[in-house]
């Protein structure tokens, strides 16, 4: 007793148990450790509430999808009767995560609070339509129908027209929720035959079947909704991309069940009533797998595309409706999980620009570039393109005069706005001078010399390219180890347009910088000189052979930098040697089975077919059902072949038994065969006399009237 005392003590002073400090040291290095969070959670379950509040609401922070932790934080809450606290949590997550499970702990919450209030059968109306609108469509929402259901039935009803509409209120779930794929609709629907049996019998059979056409369909549906959403693990808490195979599984169960949904097997013709249930699946998707830009982006182009659809039919508001709702879509992606990704802040652009809101798509840009911790690189580029096309080369200016003053930007919002005013002002000079700009800022970056290096050559301005070689290798401003591409890029350039002198000169200053690379490798060069996109003066193997290499990274100086592995051509000569594999054709597939049956090699876990040897062997042998006995003595058969007596002559015992004579020899066989005497070891052998009245007895007995063995006997003699 005293212990238990001193370890709560203990524990209300602070004391820590070392797995959680484990968990906490796991959870620091990867903050998305389920396993970690775990331990947490069954810790602060046995805490007072107000000390572990931080734990959930650290954990409902970084699995902000996760029904089945937004459930057990409400339901601590609800153990301690913290109700204020308990609406505010159902504020935060029940609209956005819609989990089957969260939402019947919500209707529990609202029946066992609500119960003493005066309005408290209105409040449970409007939470059971509530919950049924936004989860209706669930698979597993039968419950919740069924005590809507029930919940209807027991409210008191003064009157006939109270009662009236009762019923109507009754009949009208019943109607909506028998036509909704789910388990257990069967079971819903025999019920709604009792209750409108027992109301009325000659209306009940008329509305039964006015029914029943689309409870089939639905019952349908609810097969094969079942079977395409088993294996689906809708608790799995949603954390980055990893790769595992249970993830890559789960990935392709969901998209396999969202592209189900898509393919109408409702067979409805209303595409409002597809929409809804595809968007559905996608919400049900994106509570395990929101980190995925993927399915966020799928989710908003579904609805663009039916808002697209639908304002073509005629139906503008609906169309209207799920434009905002494909906008709604992609602001929770930017707001939520994915806060740093580039791509649906860019996709999300473009849906406003496509709309005409311009102003909303510098609200979406100026919020991307507004964070601190990311590389507003692209930011700037993608929002130059679109201030380009919405509002003219003057605003796309603005926006590189901002890049430019940010010091986080690098040297691709010079080249994307240098090509930018070449090809869209259709001014070279501005482009130059953003060239130039950029190399004060950038001239150790031989990248960003090589983007404009191709700039000039494709303005065919030889003596500005030659210029420009020029003044990046001998300002000093250019490392000698990022020289290399440049070195390369202008030997290219010679051999295409200069003459032989000027490329032995800028082959020579190239072995002179680099001479410990182009030691006794001096063919090197020439390869360089002479080669031409993937075509080469000399084989694979005799590359090889004269060391030509080429670069792993951006920064060595060896021949042949600037081409990747791939741009060598391939030759059988030079393969290189492969580890030895297992011939995958030659393989058997493992077929477990609790029981091994015959010819089977059995192992622990399963059995393997025989080897085809083995097997081949054992097809040529008698089956085993041949060797279930009798079973002969081996030994004593052998005695009594050895001292069997055959005759020398075999002829005359041939010609005898074929003349059906007796061919009895009693030397022949001195030791009994039959198994009543073999099994008599030990015993006095009977006297010849004794053998020879047992025989005379044999004979005196007459053989029956009709013996059948007898007669055949002597036809086969005959």
């Amino acid at each position: 007793m005293s212990g238990a005392g001193d370890g709560g003590m203990g524990k209300e002073q602070g004391y820590i148990p070392d797995r959680v400090k484990k968990a906490e040291k796991r959870i620091e290095v990867n903050a998305f450790d389920v396993d970690a969070w775990s331990v947490l959670i069954r810790e602060a379950q046995n805490q007072n509430i107000d000390k572990a509040r931080n734990t959930y609401e650290r954990l409902v922070g970084q699995f902000q999808t996760a029904g089945r932790y937004w459930k057990i934080y409400i339901e601590a809450e609800m153990k301690a009767r913290n109700y204020e606290r308990v609406e505010k949590l159902f504020q935060r997550c029940l609209m956005k995560v819609l989990n089957i499970d969260l939402w019947k702990c919500y209707l529990n919450y609202v029946r066992e609070t609500k119960g003493s209030l005066p309005s408290y059968r209105e409040k449970m109306a409007q939470a059971y339509d509530f919950a049924l609108d936004k989860m209706g469509m669930d698979i597993m929402s039968y419950q919740i129908w069924s005590d809507y259901i029930s919940f209807l039935k027991g409210v008191e009803a003064v009157g006939s027209y109270a009662e009236n509409q009762r019923i109507t209120a009754v009949r009208r779930v019943y109607q909506r929720g028998c036509v909704n794929p789910m388990v257990n609709i069967e079971q819903l629907w025999r019920e709604y035959n009792q209750y409108e049996t027992g109301i009325n019998p000659i209306i009940a059979k008329k509305m039964i079947e006015d029914r029943s056409r689309d409870y089939m369909n639905a019952r349908r549906v609810a097969k094969e909704y079942e079977a395409v959403t088993r294996g689906l693990n809708r608790n799995m808490p949603s954390i980055p991309p990893t790769g595992t195979p249970d993830e890559v599984k789960q990935v392709d169960l969901w998209k396999k069940y969202i592209s189900w949904e898509k393919g109408n097997p409702l067979r409805t013709e209303d595409h409002a009533v597809i929409a809804k249930r595809v968007i559905f699946a996608y919400e049900q998707c994106m509570l395990c797998l929101g980190h995925r830009p993927d399915i966020w982006y799928e989710a908003a182009k579904y609805l663009e595309e039916s808002s697209k659809l639908l304002s073509e039919k005629g139906d503008l508001n609906a169309g209207k409706m799920f434009s905002d709702e494909a906008a709604a879509m992609y602001e929770r992606a930017i707001s939520t999980l994915l806060k740093k990704n580039m791509m649906l802040y860019f996709s999300y652009a473009d849906f406003e620009e496509n709309r005409m809101k311009h102003q909303k798509v510098h609200s979406i840009y100026n919020k991307l570039l507004g964070m601190d911790d990311i590389d507003p690189t692209l930011g700037y580029i993608q929002y130059m393109k679109f201030a380009r096309r919405a509002e003219g080369i003057k605003s796309a200016r603005s926006i590189f005069k901002r890049a430019r003053e940010d010091d986080r930007s690098k040297y691709h919002v010079y080249v994307s706005a240098a090509l930018m005013e070449y090809f869209c002002s259709k001014d070279k000079n501005i482009a130059c001078k953003i060239f130039e700009l950029g190399l004060k800022k950038y001239s150790d970056s031989a990248d960003y010399i090589l983007q404009y290096l191709d700039f000039l050559s494709h303005l065919n301005e030889d003596n500005n390219t030659r210029v420009l070689f020029e003044r990046v290798l001998t300002s000093g401003a250019l490392p000698v180890d990022k020289q290399g591409e440049i070195f390369a890029k202008f030997l290219e350039f010679e051999c295409s347009i200069g003459d032989l002198s000027s490329v032995l000169k800028v082959e020579k200053r190239r072995r002179d910088i680099f001479k410990e690379e182009f030691e006794d490798r001096e063919t090197c060069l020439l390869v360089d000189r002479y080669k031409y996109l993937d075509l080469f003066p000399l084989s694979t193997s005799e590359l090889k052979a004269v060391g030509f290499k080429l670069r792993p990274t951006a920064g060595d100086m060896v021949s042949g930098s600037e081409m990747p592995a791939a741009a060598l051509p391939e030759n059988d000569e030079f393969k290189k040697p492969e580890y030895p594999k297992p011939a995958t054709d030659q393989m058997l597939p493992f077929k477990p089975r609790a029981l091994a049956p015959p010819g089977m090699h059995p192992v622990p876990g399963g059995v393997f077919p025989m080897p085809l040897p083995a097997a081949s062997l054992l097809n040529l042998m008698p089956p085993p059902t041949c060797f279930h006995g009798p079973f002969v003595n081996i030994d004593d058969l052998v005695k009594t072949f050895e001292t069997c007596a055959l005759p020398e002559d075999s002829s005359q015992l041939v010609d005898k038994m074929c003349n059906g004579e007796e061919t009895s020899n009693p030397k022949l066989f001195p030791i009994p065969l039959n198994n009543s005497d073999s099994g008599k070891k030990g015993q006095k052998r009977p006297a010849e006399n004794e053998i020879k009245e047992e025989s005379d007895d044999e004979d005196n007995v007459a053989p029956p009237a009709h013996d059948i063995y007898r007669s055949r006997q002597q036809k086969r003699v005959r």
